[in-house]
């Protein structure tokens, strides 16, 4: 009996040291806010308080455009991901884009619901209270759900649609980045709001990139830093616990802005197969496939996914679009 008792603390004591060392090389505080907020702000980020929470977000170009562009980043990101676009759009137009609740610097939910239906209602928010009447709304991943969901409950308010890699149909997915499957995971997904290993963070932005190359080192930091403002981290694990509506898509077909469906040949997480069925199910729209891209070609392949998006901006208007 007491060699069993030996050996319990033994290993008792190997899982405590295991634990120590394992919180001293992956285990990481949140950063504080005023360090985030130095380095991942410039002169054209804003924040504005709505529903207890103070949103970073960045209005930029011709503040005359009386229909600005709307970009709304998807899980895990952050409106930099569209800073490619937003660089040539601003030039000829008005371009919003914020962080969501949950992400960026903007922090969590006050009252932790992540539903769609949440998402959506801020962003109803958003735009009201900078006095937005109009607008052409375009979302990548989630983003992508949460515009034509909009679209769908404020028709008038969106006059075209860009849906990049979006959400909305049941999905098989080929790859899920390992962070997304740690966040759907029981027990796992708790300890992530504690121990999140860097290597984790950069090998799920590997798992949406079709070009490993391209996921750079600074590519990386700002995914794994922001991951790390307070809230965060317990914001993306309360997500996955949202119970999605299954049959949300059937309201895709009352769609009637003109679309346009924006996806990444090689998306793994959201494949090709679901830019079918928007394209299937969506009356006024047309569909334009990147080549050798992944989940997020605004951010991966920037100058060539921008190209259907300028022509299918000038279609009806007079507007002389820069590339």
């Amino acid at each position: 009996m007491k060699y069993l008792i030996k050996f319990i603390k033994i290993i008792g004591g190997f899982l405590a040291i295991l634990i120590i060392a394992i919180l001293l090389f992956f285990g990481h505080r949140d950063i504080p806010f005023i360090d985030l907020k130095t380095k991942y702000t410039n002169k054209a980020s804003s924040f504005i308080s709505i529903d207890g929470m103070n949103v970073h977000y960045r209005d930029e170009g011709n503040q005359q455009d009386s229909i600005p562009i709307v970009l709304i980043h998807g899980t895990a990101s952050s409106l930099h991901t569209f800073d490619a676009w937003a660089n040539r759009l601003k030039l000829t137009n008005r371009v919003i884009r914020m962080d969501l609740p949950a992400y960026g610097l903007t922090g969590p939910f006050p009252d932790r619901n992540y539903s769609i239906q949440h998402y959506t209602e801020f962003i109803k928010t958003f735009l009201d209270t900078l006095k937005v009447k109009q607008c052409i709304l375009a979302g990548n991943s989630l983003g992508g759900e949460i515009a034509w969901n909009y679209a769908i409950t404020q028709t008038e308010m969106v006059e075209k649609l860009i849906l990049i890699d979006a959400t909305g149909y049941r999905q098989i997915s080929k790859s899920v980045p390992v962070a997304f499957k740690i966040g759907q995971t029981p027990v796992l997904n708790k300890i992530l709001t504690y121990i999140t290993p860097r290597f984790i963070v950069k090998a799920s932005v590997e798992n949406i990139y079709f070009d490993k190359s391209k996921v750079t080192q600074p590519l990386v930091d700002r995914y794994y830093e922001l991951t790390l403002r307070e809230g965060n981290r317990q914001a993306f694990v309360d997500r996955f616990t949202i119970e999605k509506d299954t049959l949300a898509y059937e309201k895709i077909k009352t769609i009637k802005q003109p679309t346009l469906i924006l996806w990444g040949s090689q998306d793994l997480l959201i494949p090709l197969e679901n830019a079918t069925k928007f394209h299937r199910d969506l009356p006024n729209n047309s569909l334009v496939t990147i080549q050798n891209t992944g989940h997020t070609p605004m951010e991966e392949s920037p100058i060539e996914s921008l190209k259907p998006v300028l022509e299918f901006l000038k279609k009806d208007r007079n507007t002389n679009y820069k590339f």
